[in-house]
Formats: C-alpha cells, structure tokens, sequence
C-alpha cells in the first residue's frame, strides 16, 4: 500500500478517531448508565427500599453533605467569570491618509532638513518595504507627520492621543450607554510614549471620572500589550465588587517616534506602524455582554539575550532614536508562539488533539526525534484568528506554523492593508473585520495572538454570546471592498 494511499485513509478515519475520544465519557458513561438501569429493574422496589432502611443516618447526611459542601466550595472559590461588554476602534480620517506616493515624496523632503541622516538610499530601501509590506494606500498618520520637518514635540504627541483615543472612548460609551461615572477600572497601554501627567490621568479628567477608580498606565510592552491589559483588567475584576466595570484602551503614539537616520534595521517601523487604537468595555456581569474570555495565557522569553534585544529603542551613531527590528525576529518570535501553544493547547484543544501530541512527544523521547513533531490542530479549537497585524512576514509565519487556511488568515491581512500596524489595537480591528464580514456566531471561539518587545507572545481566547447587528465601526466605510487581492510586490 502506498505512503500517499495510508495517508488518506488516516484523514477519513480522524473524524470517527476525534467523535469518540473528544466524547470518551459519554461513549464510557451510557453504557454504566444502561447497565445500572438494568441492574435496579432486576433488584425490585421492595429490595432497594429495604436497602434505603438499613442506612444509618449518618450516612444519609454525609451522602447530601459533602457534595453540597464541596461544590459551594467550588463556586466561591472559582474565578468569576468576564465578559466583554463591547469594544470601539479609532476611525482613521481621511485627511490623515499617507498614499505610498505621498510617503515617498515626504521621505525625500525630509533627506534636506538640516539635522536629518536619512538619504536617497535610504528612500529606495524604503520604497522596498513598501511594496513588499502589504499595506494598502489607506492607511493613515498622524497630522505632526505630514509636515517638513515632521513635529515630534510633546505637544503635537498630545494632540494625537487625545484624538485617538478620546475618538474611541466616545465611540464605546455611545455603543454601549454607560455612563464614565460607571467605570470602575481603567487600563492603558502605549509603549512608546509615557507623558505626565499619564494617559489614565488624561482620561479621568476628560471624562470626570471617579477619584476612587483604579488606574494603570501600561509602557514599553510591546505591540502584545493590549492582551496584557486585558489580563490585569481581568485580575482587577476578581477582587471588585460583582457586576463592576473596567475601560481597557490600548493604542500606540507614533508622532514622537519617526526616525530620520538611515540604519535599515529602524528603518523599517517608520513604513508599517500606523495611527490606530481600540477602547474594550469589560466586566463580571453578563447582561449585554458579547463575549465571554475564556483564557489569557502570557509567555516571555526575556532571560535570552537574543529576544530580550530583538525589538530595541535606542539611538544610532548619530544620535538619532528608533527602534532596532533584529533581523532574528522572525525565529524569536516562532519560538515564542511555541512556547505560547505549549501554554495555551491543553487549556483550549479537544482531547482527541491532547492525546495526539501527547503521543508524538513520547515517540519522539524514546525514538531520539526521529519522529516528527505532531503539531496539535487549534481550527477544532477556534472558528476564528486575529493574529497581530505585525506585517506580512509575521502573518505568513503564523499560517505556516499553525496550519490555517487563508480565510482564517484574511482578517489579519486585511487589517494590515486598510490600518497598517496598529500595534497593540490590531487584534480589535480583526475583531471588527470578522464581524463586520458577518462571519461571527454564537458560540463561535476567537483566538487572539499579539507578539511584542521583551520578547512575549500573548494569547487571548474568546466565546462569542452575541455577534454585532451590523457593521458599524472602523469598517464601515471599506467592508465592502474587502477582501482584496495583495500582490507580492505592489508596483505603484
């Protein structure tokens, strides 16, 4: 029989192999099940009622007892449960859209202000970037970045958080009709810029908030931050009051970090990093909410040099500051997300997958590797992906290493296209695609992937309970055009 024959044989009998082991108790259970029915019928009402007497009443209590104890015991100490009340994402303006013409032609401008490295080869290995990068003509940067010079002062870098995110806030409380006197935490995640007073500051006085709020302004993360604020705002649930609500805002400033050196490695964020932001509602009581969170699983890879230098802020030999993409990024961040799945798989996969792998780790142990690694396949987990928007090479690399198709894939390279790199706000803007395609159900589960600096990959898994009603929000004006088709090499 041949090799290919055997394998399709394996393919047809996996679901018959996935139905019994992922209902093992079931299949296990109706027969005891059966067989105790039977064994009652056989004995008569007489026997079991005399057997019934001959219990002591000691035993009577501990048989009503201890169950009752055990499982009030069960409900006290379990986390409660959060739930995603809604979310909003910054819509972009049009006036702030940076074709890559206009891009360009600002990039060569900006090679004769006085004080700026960056230079016509520099232009060229821009343009490179760009056309490999997968983003569309939409995507938008702030205003201080469409002068020449461009404005990195405190002032303008302001002006950019207020719009983006103070744009979003208004969006969820209108969505959702909660007032901010309501909100009982508030979260914020922006790496790259950490003014005083903070982001939570500004957002207490614009919107009057409580004195008593708890607040944490969350800094130099990473793009992976908004799932770690997502985590904390979770923990911060557990100990308040039932049915209390936290604002999570993650975005990132990009006005304060434009580089103007020509070192390639930071080079590269000046061409995908994109104004954008997302404000989530969460809370512990489930009337409105839309979403369930199942799990957030957080893994670092810090204690290596490697990965702890791979994503750096810092300044090149003239004194110009960026940020340092290594060129190991891309095998940090495989290793990562192992480390990531290794966290999250027995939390979130079917036992038939458990099972598999579990199997495959052993062979692999006793047979000194020379059996390939079972990869577990998280589709029997999750309907839906939102994989960081972090570019192409990194959406490619998470298909390949996780097996999924390109519609699952579609989200995340849409959001790159129409947004750019977001940073920590991509996931909410594949939330959004996913939503505003109609593709969402009830019950359908959402995996969240966001990698950053440090080096982490964090993971966030989701339970739909009501998908939204129409596809208002940051798709509103494009869904129809997407998806569309992204060349290798977009010649413009």
């Amino acid at each position: 029989m041949s090799s290919s024959s055997s394998s399709a044989q394996l393919k047809r009998l996996k679901p018959l192999y996935q139905h019994v082991v992922n209902n093992f108790l079931v299949v296990m259970a109706a027969p005891l099940a059966v067989a105790a029915i039977v064994n009652a019928a056989r004995v008569g009402p007489d026997e079991l009622l005399r057997m019934a007497r001959a219990l002591r009443p000691v035993h009577v209590f501990l048989a009503a007892f201890v169950p009752a104890a055990a499982a009030t015991l069960y409900l006290m100490l379990r986390p409660r449960p959060v739930y995603l009340v809604d979310y909003a994402c910054f819509r972009t303006k049009p006036n702030c859209r940076v074709p890559f013409a206009t891009f360009l032609e600002h990039a060569k401008l900006v090679t004769y202000v006085e004080g700026a490295s960056i230079d016509e080869r520099s232009v060229r290995f821009m343009t490179r970037l760009l056309e490999r990068s997968g983003l569309g003509e939409e995507t938008c940067l702030p205003p201080a970045h469409h002068f020449i010079p461009p404005y990195r002062n405190l002032e303008a870098s302001r002006a950019e958080v207020e719009v983006v995110i103070f744009n979003a806030i208004d969006d969820l409380l209108a969505k959702t009709g909660i007032s901010p006197a309501a909100i009982d935490i508030l979260v914020v995640n922006c790496s790259l810029f950490a003014p005083i007073p903070s982001f939570t500051d500004m957002i207490i006085n614009k919107y009057k908030m409580r004195s008593d709020i708890r607040n944490v302004h969350l800094s130099g993360m990473g793009c992976s931050a908004g799932l770690i604020s997502v985590g904390l705002a979770r923990n911060f649930l557990q100990v308040a009051p039932h049915g209390a609500h936290a604002l999570v805002v993650s975005t990132e400033t990009i006005t304060p970090n434009y580089y103007v050196g020509k070192e390639r490695a930071m080079l590269l964020p000046n061409c995908l990093f994109r104004m954008g932001g997302a404000a989530v509602l969460l809370s512990t009581s489930r009337a409105k909410a839309r979403f369930r969170l199942s799990r957030v699983v957080r893994t670092l890879t810090g204690a290596q040099d490697s990965a702890y230098r791979c994503v750096f802020q810092e300044e090149d030999g003239e004194g110009h500051r960026g940020i340092n993409l290594s060129k190991d990024l891309m095998t940090i961040a495989g290793d990562s997300l192992k480390a990531n799945i290794t966290a999250i798989g027995p939390l979130v996969l079917p036992a038939s997958e458990q099972l598999l792998f579990a199997l495959s780790f052993i062979a692999r142990r006793v047979l000194n590797r020379r059996v390939k690694p079972y990869l577990p396949d998280f589709r029997m987990a999750f309907e839906h992906f939102c994989i960081h928007a972090g570019g192409r090479a990194v959406i490619d690399e998470l298909q390949r290493s996780l097996g999924l198709s390109d519609e699952h894939v579609e989200a995340s390279r849409m959001a790159l296209h129409r947004f750019g790199n977001t940073s920590s706000s991509s996931v909410w803007y594949e939330l959004a695609y996913i939503e505003a395609k109609g593709r969402m159900r009830p019950g359908d589960r959402v995996w969240m992937i966001g990698f950053g600096s440090g080096f982490k990959c964090n993971s966030a898994a989701w339970e739909c309970i009501s998908p939204a009603r129409n596809a208002d929000g940051p798709w509103a004006d494009s869904i129809c055009r997407y998806p569309v088709d992204i060349p290798e090499v977009l010649k413009h």
